[in-house]
């Protein structure tokens, strides 16, 4: 027998789909911006099921479920995480401007930007909403001018980016760290 046996179903205590929607969630939102690979949409969804954020909202060239794709690597997530559709960026980071309490911040490498280890600093209560960009030319400048900053993760090899989906694993696991939620 090994040192270190999983963990069997029953044992991982998971919620069916019907009490993870009636659930409380994280009020921690991620926007995608023209994200274009419906792969990477399946992973959003996967890791926002996991965290149990607020939700997603896919905006601009994003593609939306149902998509074989989408489900491959959401293995289910599509159920679960509450999301919708908005074509134009803009208009939906300014109306979660307009609300007062949500507080928008780009994943990018911008001049300025903070690094993901000093998020702690800049940690306040109310909503967060993360956008995290295209895959090839990241967050748009449309994103940019609404939000209050950008995160940037630290790298010191050649290529100097993650795949946007492993970056939101980073991005939101050190979020949810830092704040201490236990739902």
């Amino acid at each position: 027998m090994t040192a270190f046996p999983k963990k069997s179903m029953p044992e991982l205590n998971r919620m069916s789909v019907e009490e993870l929607k009636m659930a409380e969630r994280n009020e921690i939102w991620v926007v995608l911006d023209s994200v274009r690979s419906r792969n990477n949409v399946g992973s959003f969804f996967r890791t926002a099921d996991a965290f149990r954020l607020g939700g997603l909202y896919l905006c601009g060239h994003t593609p939306v479920p149902p998509h074989r794709d989408i489900f491959k690597t959401a293995l289910g997530a599509t159920e679960t995480v509450p999301w919708t559709y908005r074509e134009t960026i803009g208009d939906l980071l300014a109306s979660l401007k307009a609300k007062g309490d949500h507080h928008i911040w780009a994943v990018e490498q911008t001049h300025n930007s903070t690094p993901l280890q000093d998020f702690p600093r800049i940690a306040l209560p109310g909503k967060w909403v993360f956008v995290f960009g295209n895959e090839v030319s990241g967050v748009s400048d449309e994103a940019l001018e609404h939000c209050a900053g950008s995160l940037e993760i630290p790298q010191w090899g050649h290529k100097h980016s993650f795949n946007v989906s492993v970056s939101a694993g980073m991005v939101l696991w050190e979020v949810l760290r830092t704040f201490k939620f236990d739902l």
